[in-house]
Order: C-alpha cells, then structure tokens, then sequence
C-alpha cells in the first residue's frame, strides 16, 4: 500500500522543496510551521517554482500548478498530524528546537508513523531520544533544490529497524528518488566532508588566497564540480553551515571543524547566500 499522507515539519527552503516534490508525485501534504507569514512565504514561493518548471516541460502532460498546490494543507496546527502515515521534520539546526518538535509530534502522531530527519548534521539516535519510538526514526538527507536531486541520503540510527528503512525507501521510490544508506555519526558522510571543504574555503577567502570566484572555478574547471564551494555554501545558507559546522565541533571536539571568522561575522551581517540575496556573491 503507498503511503498517501505525509508532515512536512518546518516550511524554510528544504520544507518548501520536500513538500513541492511530495504533492508533485500525487501525496497529500500537511505543511507546518510556527507562523501564517512563514507559511504564505513557501505557498508563493512553492507556486513559482512550480511555474517555473512548467516553463521547461512544455508539451509534457503534467498537473496544473493550482492541481499541485491543492495537495499541500499550510498549517500551524500539529494537529493535523493525527493523520500522517510519515513525516519529515526540516526544523533548523538547533537542539532545543528539534527535541521540542519530535516530542511534539511523538504524542500526537499515531504509533505507526515514521519520523525521517532531514537535518543536516544532527545525529539520528540524539533525534530519536526525544521520542518513544526510536525505531521509527530515520534520517533523510535531501538535498537542495529537492525536487531536481534524484538521490537521498539516508541514516539509520542506533534503533532504526529494518522495517522503518523499507519504509523510508517506499516513500523515496515513490518520490522518484534512491536512497544511500549510511550509519549514523555527525554530519552523516556529506556533510562531514562538506562542511569541512566549505570551511576551509572560507578560510582561503579570509587570507585573501583567492577570491571566491577563482575558488570556485578551481573545483569546477580542475576537479568537475558543477558548483564550486562557496556557491554551494550560497545555496545551502550561511546560517545552516554556520550551525552545521558548530555541531560538528561539539561533537567531535576536534579543532579542525572550528568554525571560520569570516564565516561568524558574514551571518551575524545578514549574509546568508541566495535566500537573503547576499552571501558570496550577489543575487537579484
């Protein structure tokens, strides 16, 4: 039986992207977040999107963007919940704000629901503790834009069962997407990495190495990359990496994932990359 009726917990650019693609392929969505502003923000911007795609599949039989939108309940009642079969929860990177969430919805959800975590450093198992269900938990690490990325990256925590995974993989595949499975640690596999690589790029542009264009265009003209480091620290926004790379110093409490200056003083500014229209470079 496919799974119909999914949460989407948190309506920032990854909710706004899993919520586009799981009303895409035919899934009544139930879109959360703490304010109507929030929530209005990721309908419109969830509708340009949308159009935006139509503009490249002319002459495809697709849904209307208003056939896809209809799909997609915007809420802040957690209530709603009480009739998800799965939910992804893509609140920031803080803590105190996650255990919050999934003690939330541990109570209100029925006991068969899954809870896939797509947080970008925060281990699985520390998710699964603040719920009575730790077997039911999972990660799912999607990346940005959501709907254009084919793979997932997926975590099994201490307690994931075997069950929960094919769980996790039925919704992915109806998603029109694959999973990689990996074992929980901090920061997972790609993040690990790429949050060390955007670091020290930073690092570079700090001690005036390079500009940050010519670090970009090394990754992309030297190793292939279709982004360069700095671009992708745009994309994914300066605050995530800021929390994502101060997660994984506390965890490891290793000194080389000590976060940047120039990284701290570029999100205390504002900078933030595409979604504040200023990060290392400038967007309209």
């Amino acid at each position: 039986m496919n799974i119909q009726v999914v949460g989407v917990v948190g309506a920032g650019v990854m909710g706004i992207g899993v919520s586009q693609n799981l009303a895409q392929t035919a899934h009544q969505v139930i879109l959360l977040d703490i304010s109507e502003e929030i929530l209005e923000r990721a309908k419109q911007e969830i509708k340009k999107n949308l159009r935006f795609q139509g503009l490249f599949k002319k002459g495809e039989k697709t849904d209307s963007p208003e056939d896809i939108l209809q799909r997609i309940k915007f809420s802040t009642n957690y209530q709603f919940l009480e009739s998800a079969e799965f939910v992804i929860e893509n609140t920031t990177e803080k803590w105190d704000i996650k255990q919050q969430v999934y003690e939330k919805i541990d109570v209100i959800c029925p006991k068969e629901t899954v809870f896939a975590g797509n947080t970008s450093a925060i281990p699985i198992t520390r998710l699964a503790s603040a719920t009575k269900r730790a077997s039911k938990v999972i990660g799912m690490h999607f990346m940005n834009p959501v709907p254009m990325k084919p793979m997932v990256e997926t975590i099994r925590g201490y307690h994931t069962s075997d069950e929960t995974i094919e769980t996790a993989k039925k919704l992915l595949a109806q998603m029109g997407k694959e999973c990689i499975l990996v074992n929980d640690s901090p920061g997972f596999v790609s993040n690990r990495v790429l949050m060390l690589t955007i670091n020290e790029a930073i690092f570079i542009l700090q001690e005036q190495v390079a500009s940050a264009s010519e670090v970009d265009r090394i990754f992309k003209t030297c190793f292939g990359h279709k982004m360069g480091p700095l671009e992708t620290a745009d994309l994914i926004g300066l605050d995530t990496i800021l929390l994502s790379i101060e997660v994984l110093y506390e965890s490891f409490n290793d000194s080389k994932y000590r976060p940047c200056p120039l990284l701290k003083k570029m999100v205390d500014a504002g900078f933030y990359g595409q979604k504040s229209g200023q990060g290392f470079y400038t967007y309209n």
